[in-house]
C-alpha cells in the first residue's frame, strides 16, 4: 500500500501520536498504522487458513471464506489499532502505584534543603517508572531547557492523571515562588483520598464477582457437566473425549478472562 494511504488512514484516529508518546512507542503514526495493518493482514490470513484447514474435511462451502476475511481483517485491525491505549493504560497503573511514595520521598528531600533538581535526579535512580520521567526531565535541564519548560514537557507525554497534577503543582510553585514541598504534600493527600475511594468501590465489586466465579468455577464444572452425560446418555449421542476436552478448553479459558477481569479491575495503589 502507498504511504499517502496508511497517512490517511491514521488521520482517521485523531491523538494517535500522542498515545504513541504516552505508550512508550517510539514510532509515527504512519509507520504505526503501516505494522498494525500488515499484523492485521497476516493474523487474518493465518485463521482462514487453519479454518480452510478443518472446514476442507466438511460440506462448508470454502467460498464464503473469502467473504468473511475483509469482515475479520477489520475487526483484527481495530483491535490492535488500541494497543497504544492498552499500553497506556498498563503504563498509568504503574505510575499510579508509585507516585505516592515517590511523592513522599520529593517532599522529604524538598524538605532537607535539597534542591529541586537535585531532588529529581534521586527520584530517577530510586523509582523505576515514574523515574523515567524525571530522568527524562533533568536531561532536558542539563541540554540547556528551562526547568519550567522540561516539566511543560514532560506534562504532555505523561498519561497519568495523578502524575501531570504532580508537575502542575511544581511548575506553579516555581512559577510564583511558593512552598513546592507544601504544594506537592496536597497533591498525594488527594490522591491518598482517591485511591482509598478506588479500594472500597473495588471491595465492594468483590461480592458478585465472587459469586460469578463459584457458578462458573464450581457449580457448571460439577452439576453441568454432570447433567449433560446424563442427557446424552438417555438421547444417545456420542460424546467423544475430544468433545470433553473442549469444554473443558471452554472452562478454562472462561476462568482465565476472570482471573484477568479481576487483576485489571484492582486499582493500582500502595496507602497504608
Amino acid at each position: 500500500m502507498n504511504r499517502r494511504i496508511y497517512k490517511r488512514i491514521a488521520t482517521r484516529f485523531p491523538g494517535l501520536k500522542l498515545k504513541l508518546q504516552q505508550a512508550g512507542m517510539e514510532e509515527t503514526e504512519v509507520t504505526f498504522v503501516r505494522k498494525t495493518f500488515l499484523s492485521a493482514f497476516y493474523m487474518t490470513f493465518g485463521i482462514t487458513f487453519v479454518a480452510a484447514m478443518f472446514l476442507s474435511k466438511t460440506d462448508f462451502n470454502l467460498i464464503n471464506l473469502l467473504l468473511v476475511f475483509p469482515i475479520l481483517m477489520f475487526l483484527m485491525f481495530m483491535y490492535f489499532i488500541k494497543m497504544p491505549d492498552i499500553k497506556k493504560l498498563h503504563i498509568e497503573r504503574e505510575i499510579n502505584g508509585e507516585i505516592v511514595d515517590a511523592g513522599r520521598f520529593l517532599i522529604i528531600e524538598l524538605e532537607s534543603g535539597i534542591p529541586v533538581y537535585d531532588a529529581f535526579k534521586h527520584v530517577a535512580r530510586n523509582y523505576p517508572v515514574v523515574g523515567k520521567y524525571f530522568k527524562n526531565i533533568v536531561e532536558d535541564i542539563d541540554l540547556g531547557t528551562a526547568i519550567e519548560e522540561a516539566l511543560n514537557r514532560a506534562v504532555d507525554i505523561v498519561p497519568s492523571r495523578n502524575f501531570r497534577k504532580l508537575l502542575w503543582q511544581i511548575i506553579n510553585s516555581i512559577g510564583t515562588g511558593a512552598d513546592i514541598a507544601k504544594a506537592i504534600s496536597s497533591v498525594i493527600e488527594q490522591v491518598v483520598r482517591e485511591q482509598k475511594i478506588e479500594l472500597n468501590e473495588y471491595g465492594r465489586k468483590l461480592n458478585p464477582l465472587a459469586m460469578f466465579y463459584m457458578i462458573v468455577a464450581v457449580v457448571l464444572p460439577s452439576i453441568g457437566i454432570t447433567m449433560l452425560v446424563v442427557m446424552v446418555s438417555f438421547l444417545s449421542i456420542n460424546l467423544t473425549l475430544g468433545s470433553l476436552l473442549m469444554i473443558a478448553g471452554m472452562m478454562g479459558f472462561i476462568q482465565f478472562m476472570f482471573f484477568n477481569m479481576v487483576k485489571r479491575s484492582r486499582p493500582a495503589s500502595q496507602i497504608e
